[in-house]
């Protein structure tokens, strides 16, 4: 089993930034890739950003330019820095870990509990 505890969520202006962590313990060998996950209300849950082993990163365009995904594999952490944040940013942030197979093929089996961004106009 694998855990995810994100941490970092909170409320903020426009045009300011958070940064959110999640820890990963248990039996990580079998994970390559570290995802950002958000779902706003009324919304599907999105694929905000992405890691793999090798450092290969993954954004969704709307992200693209202000968030950062990155990794501390001491720390057994993945960071998503988020700058420049929108109303629009609102949303549930979920870790993900799971695997990537042929380059493209995401699978993600282990999720966090969540953390709420909030962005105030």
């Amino acid at each position: 089993q694998v855990q995810l505890v994100e941490s970092g969520g909170g409320l903020v202006q426009v045009g300011g930034s958070l940064r959110l962590s999640c820890v990963v313990s248990g039996s990580i060998n079998s994970i390559n890739v570290m995802g950002w996950y958000r779902q706003a209300p009324g919304k599907q849950r999105e694929l905000v950003a992405d890691i793999t082993s090798g450092g290969s990163t993954y954004y969704v365009g709307s992200v693209k330019g202000r968030f950062t995904i990155s990794r501390d594999n001491a720390k057994n952490t993945v960071y998503l820095q988020m700058n420049s944040l929108k109303p629009e940013d609102t949303a549930v942030y979920y870790c993900a870990a799971g695997t990537l197979r042929h380059g493209i093929e995401r699978s993600y089996n282990y999720w966090g509990q969540g953390t709420q961004v909030n962005v105030s106009s």
